[in-house]
């Protein structure tokens, strides 16, 4: 079959072809990126966060009703509030702490490399514990070691400042500080930058260890572990890991406990791992069904668009059809005149659709910081909307073919 007739009759009706290559075009250009924003979303959500078993992790927030303790007083309290939820059946590790990963609230720190930098090198999450969050949260050791005992400090929020001499920091940050070192451990970071910046010496490296807000770029990973103990108030958190299968019931004993211990004059607030990944990741998803969906809605509306299109030039061309046939055409010749007719349209649109979504990628990649569109979406967006072109055609072509001479040349002279 010649092209060239096919393209005459379609320039002699352009309206309605280059209607439908242009719904292809847009409909490309947008399925394409928003594809592409689905995936990165879908792997902005799936990124390990340092922590093991996540599913194994806890949170109690414990408040108790005193007026007006003394420090030592808290710090006793904190201590054996410790000890009890150790001993509850099903606990594997406890360890006091500020914050949590994922938890989108917590506290962050400026942090450099040398003291006399113009501004900080990085910011950074900072979690604070007298215990071993490498051992409670299962986090992995790249270099170095945890701390010890005697580096923790006792800290009174009403009158100290978060100084330790020593800290843990994630692989991201040491290499953020220092790009070109071959081990980090020895090395010393500066809290802020200037005469008040504060030194401490990296004594351990971990693997990773996420920010409170997980945020999408690298800051996401830049963490930093210091052995202190903070007191302010008689209030204190506490990160447990449960044996595996175990969390719920272990929930329920641990604040039992702790309310035994208080006389029930304690305000508990549990929380889990898997419910701070949900909620700081539940616009991601939101946003990852509102693409698809509209992304299901603009294949349905082009589809429909080709259908429409088809069934009018078969109405049209009822007796050209008819005459055809009459002189000796196929049903597969006229079959194949219409879809290769519209691969013909849809190949325009695919082309234009291709230019649109480079050039849409590229102002969401200067507006939004996204990543440049893989050559993947765009070859496998062009050969979703050929086969979807095929598709819709093919039954209005069918009808087409099914065309009786006789009846399609009725009242022709």
């Amino acid at each position: 079959m010649e092209i060239r007739p096919i393209l005459s009759a379609l320039l002699r009706n352009k309206t309605g072809p280059i209607l439908v290559a242009v719904q292809v075009a847009l409909s490309l250009a947008i399925l394409a990126n928003a594809l592409h924003i689905v995936a990165e979303r879908r792997a902005v959500a799936q990124r390990p966060s340092g922590v093991v078993a996540e599913e194994e992790i806890f949170y109690l927030q414990v408040s108790e009703l005193k007026n007006q303790p003394t420090f030592n007083d808290m710090v006793a309290s904190q201590a054996r509030q410790r000890d009890l939820l150790k001993a509850v059946p099903g606990v594997v590790a406890v360890a006091q702490t500020n914050q949590a990963p994922l938890s989108r609230s917590g506290n962050n720190t400026g942090v450099s490399a040398s003291p006399n930098q113009l501004k900080v090198t990085t910011g950074a999450a900072f979690y604070v514990s007298p215990d071993s969050l490498i051992r409670t949260w299962g986090l992995k050791l790249a270099e170095g070691r945890d701390f010890l005992p005697t580096e923790v400090v006792d800290l009174d929020m009403n009158k100290d400042a978060y100084v330790t001499n020593v800290v843990i920091v994630t692989q991201a940050l040491a290499h953020k500080l220092w790009p070109d070192a071959g081990g980090y451990v020895g090395k010393t970071l500066y809290f802020g930058t200037g005469k008040d910046a504060e030194a401490a010496r990296v004594v351990g490296v971990v693997e990773r260890l996420q920010s409170t807000s997980a945020e999408v770029g690298e800051r996401a990973e830049m963490s930093i572990i210091q052995p202190i103990r903070r007191v302010s108030k008689p209030r204190a958190m506490y990160t447990v890991r449960a044996e595996p299968g175990q969390r719920e019931r272990v929930i329920k004993e641990a604040e039992d406990a702790l309310r035994k211990d208080a006389g029930n004059r304690v305000i508990i607030r549990a929380l889990t791992f898997e419910k701070d990944r949900q909620d700081r990741y539940r616009a991601d998803r939101g946003l990852a069904w509102m693409l698809v969906t509209v992304s299901v809605l603009l294949m349905l509306v082009t589809a429909s668009g080709i259908v429409g299109m088809a069934s009018l030039w078969v109405t049209q061309r009822r007796k050209q059809i008819g005459v055809r046939r009459a002189l000796g055409a196929r049903r597969v010749d006229i079959l194949r005149y219409f879809i290769v007719e519209n691969v013909m349209i849809t190949s325009a649109g695919v082309a234009a659709g291709l230019l649109g979504a480079l050039a849409l990628n590229h102002l969401l990649v200067s507006t939004l910081e996204l990543a440049r569109l893989p050559a993947g979406y765009l070859v496998g967006g062009a050969a979703l909307f050929l086969a979807l072109g095929v598709a819709a055609v093919y039954g209005p072509a069918w009808r087409a073919a099914s065309i009786s001479p006789a009846t399609a040349t009725r009242g022709v002279v």
